[in-house]
């Protein structure tokens, strides 16, 4: 069976940075590549952002909402327009899709998270490629991933995927910002002993209309390495770059994953247990320094992490599911 590989659009990929209307071409340009993955046998999965742009442009408001309430009225407004371009786009393919929502809790919670794995795996026997996206209208900031950047890392974790496709509005990481400092140096390959060293002026969101940028994809990144996963970071305009990479051409950054037990990966197992710590434990947003994630952080979950596989909790009650 070919690999399961987990694809992350963001918002400034899908609309124009300065009207915010959909970008029509990416969007068919996406589909078309991710469908051409499907028949090739791939397991694809799709998380994209765009559901609060979308309404944005539906209700005519000039900038992303920046009240929670209003953000997920407009949420609620844009997520079934989102999925009607998707399934028609996808239809003039023949290719059936699905349509997936999650909050934090659901990931954080055991037994919702055993129950995602069983329904993402029935619905890629299915032959569906599922669309993911955070659930707007009814999480809380608390409870709020922050991005889908770290959606897509715990999904591609939750569903032991062997690629990450972070696509954005930049082909590859650079040392800064190119838009912003002409002179910044492309990176093209971190090995894991490399993550700690990485030292990059990662930035927020340039678009205004989403909620990422470079920070938040590299913390989704090492989420996803530490889980095994290999992490690409490439440019989301031109998504038939997915095909080349995984070919073997090596044109955008490429984050290698970090080594990990060869043991079954079904719920349950240790492996499994540590995948579920990615979810219940994470640096949060207002944990975040002005060039991203805390590293104090990110030592206490991975030590978190690497506490609860020692203590082999995956045979606890809560581990099986059970209350």
């Amino acid at each position: 069976m070919k690999p399961t590989i987990v694809v992350k659009i963001g918002t400034s990929s899908l609309s124009d940075p300065h009207s915010g209307q959909l970008a029509l071409s990416t969007l068919a340009a996406l589909v078309e590549t991710l469908t051409g993955l499907r028949a090739e046998g791939y397991q694809v999965v799709l998380v994209s952002s765009g559901a609060v742009g979308v309404g944005c442009r539906r209700l005519n408001l000039a900038e992303r909402p920046r009240k929670l309430a209003l953000k997920q009225a407009v949420a609620a407004v844009g997520q079934g327009r989102l999925m009607r371009i998707y399934d028609d786009l996808f239809a003039n393919l023949q290719q059936p899709i699905a349509q997936v929502l999650l909050t934090r809790r659901d990931l954080m919670e055991r037994a919702s998270y055993v129950n995602a794995y069983n329904t993402f795996s029935a619905l890629l026997e299915l032959g569906t490629i599922p669309i993911v996206n955070e659930n707007d209208t009814i999480a809380t900031e608390e409870l709020k991933f922050g991005d889908n950047d770290t959606l897509s890392a715990l999904v591609a974790s939750l569903l032991e995927a062997q690629w990450l496709f972070l696509l954005t509005d930049v082909d590859r990481l650079y040392s800064a910002d190119p838009r912003l400092v002409p002179d910044a140096k492309p990176i093209s390959l971190v090995e894991p002993a490399e993550f700690e060293q990485l030292q990059v002026q990662a930035g927020g969101s340039q678009s205004g209309w989403g909620t990422g940028g470079m920070a938040t994809k590299l913390a989704a990144a090492r989420i996803a390495t530490s889980a095994g996963i290999q992490t690409v970071i490439t440019t989301g305009k031109a998504p038939q770059t997915i095909r080349r990479i995984l070919a073997g051409n090596p044109s955008a950054l490429d984050l290698l994953p970090s080594p990990v037990p060869t043991m079954p990966a079904n719920a349950g197992s240790p492996m499994d247990c540590c995948r579920w710590a990615n979810c219940i434990w994470m640096p949060e947003p207002w944990r975040r320094s002005p060039r991203g994630v805390n590293p104090s952080c990110q030592r206490e979950s991975w030590q978190f992490r690497e506490n609860l596989a020692q203590r082999r909790q995956c045979n606890c009650a809560i581990s099986r599911g059970k209350k």
